[in-house]
């Protein structure tokens, strides 16, 4: 009894401990557009492959190599402020198909 008690409290206890989600949010890696757009475009050779407002204040962006296969998901603010969200490789875009009975 006595041993889960301190199991118990012990979990508990680190439970609390834990960092709150806003200053795990924090340490996302932010840094102005500009700059990012530079090294998505320099380093990694990425060029834009979609996106959308995610709401009125953030614009969602994915930017994507062919070449490398390489990939970076990130949100732009009205201030410039870009913060990425995932990045990763193997990137597979959906190929573009023309729904039937559009001229295009």
């Amino acid at each position: 009894m006595f041993k889960r008690l301190c199991s118990t409290a012990m979990i508990f206890g680190a439970a609390a401990l834990a960092p709150p989600q806003a200053a795990v949010a924090q340490a996302m890696t932010c840094l102005p557009r500009d700059a990012l757009v530079e090294r998505l475009e320099d380093r990694y050779k990425e060029h834009p492959t979609g996106g959308g407002l995610q709401n009125p204040q953030q614009l969602l962006e994915v930017w994507a190599s062919d070449e490398s296969g390489s990939f970076t998901v990130f949100v732009t603010r009205p201030n410039g402020l870009s913060c990425i969200l995932a990045t990763g490789q193997n990137w597979t875009g959906a190929a573009r198909t023309q729904p039937d009975g559009v001229a295009g």
